[in-house]
């Protein structure tokens, strides 16, 4: 079959086969090429051009935008972090990594960029364990007192066993050294068994 050359308006001087390069709507990526019959005075199909797109290397892609084909970074499915707070973000377009962005991973989330590497802020870390110690020490001293709620009441209504009020008197010894631990060690503390 005969090869088929366009005329000005990219309409086909006669019927034949060309060569067609396709290319996705939205993205521009390209997505294959085939022989394609033009009846004459037919265009090509719809995202369709007639030049070859670029070859490329493994992390590149071709693109076809405003007329003209061009390799891009392909980075999509990776995950990058967000220099400003260190959130991971998947890629899902092509094109170099978004703008304030980088593929190293935070070691800690405290961890702040410094324009080149993550640095772990200490201090954050520590008001964090201090914050988490804190928040430990009354949750543990809350689930003791609502234990021993009954048996104080007990006994103050002088009606309480011998047995409960050993339990009550353990569970008071252990409230007491709970809200006696030093938080500053944190997070390295030894929280006492409970009774």
């Amino acid at each position: 079959m005969a090869k088929v050359t366009l005329d000005k308006n990219g309409l086909a001087k006669s019927a034949g086969i060309l060569t067609i390069y396709n290319f996705d709507t939205v993205s521009g990526e390209f997505t294959g090429s085939n022989d394609e019959y033009l009846a004459q005075g037919v265009g090509l199909p719809a995202n369709a051009c007639i030049t070859a797109p670029p070859v490329t290397e493994a992390g590149r892609v071709a693109i076809y935008q405003d007329g003209v084909w061009t390799a891009m970074a392909d980075h999509r499915g990776k995950t990058v972090y967000s220099v400003t707070d260190g959130a991971a973000v998947v890629i899902i377009v092509p094109g170099d990594y978004p703008a304030d962005t980088t593929p190293l991973k935070p070691a800690t989330a405290w961890d702040k960029w410094d324009s080149e590497k993550w640095v772990t802020d200490r201090a954050e870390e520590k008001a964090a364990s201090n914050r988490e110690a804190s928040e430990r020490q009354a949750a543990l001293i809350g689930e003791a007192n609502s234990i021993t709620q009954a048996w104080q009441t007990q006994l103050l209504l002088g009606i309480i066993t011998e047995s409960d009020k050993a339990s009550l008197t353990a569970w008071m010894k252990y409230i007491q050294t709970v809200q006696d631990k030093d938080l500053s060690g944190a997070p390295y503390i030894h929280w006492p068994e409970k009774p």
